[in-house]
């Protein structure tokens, strides 16, 4: 399970999207803040692919991962630079940090379900 975390975590960074089968179930479902979802690989495939063009060099650092039975936590720091349209908000230009915390339990070795909770830390600028 470790090496299948690090590998999702290594998929947002680099955005290597043909690592998704490697990481993620087919019927794949992710529950944010909000009620706001994200179900199988195509669903997985738009949001890395938005996150990724709103935010140039996304980057997900592992702080913590803690496994247990068909489980694993991470901790970890996701940053980037706002440069592109993301969920209506026009780029900023502004260096945004986000501390995350993620339960992703597991089924035949793939990451079937995902809960997330986040918090931006302030943004500053990018320069």
């Amino acid at each position: 399970m470790r090496t299948v975390v690090e590998r999702l975590h290594r998929l947002w960074s680099t955005g290597d999207l043909s690592l998704i089968p490697e990481v993620y179930s087919s019927d794949f479902v992710a529950h944010f803040p909000a009620g706001w979802e994200i179900k199988g690989h195509s669903g997985i495939r738009e949001v890395i692919e938005s996150a990724r063009a709103a935010f140039s060099d996304w980057t997900e650092t592992i702080e913590d991962i803690i496994i247990e039975d068909d489980k694993a936590v991470t901790r970890y720091v996701s940053t980037g630079v706002h440069t592109g349209d993301f969920r209506g908000q026009a780029p900023t230009g502004e260096r945004i940090v986000v501390d995350e915390v993620s339960i992703f339990r597991f089924e035949e070795g793939l990451v079937k379900e995902q809960r997330c909770v986040f918090a931006r830390r302030e943004s500053r600028s990018a320069s």
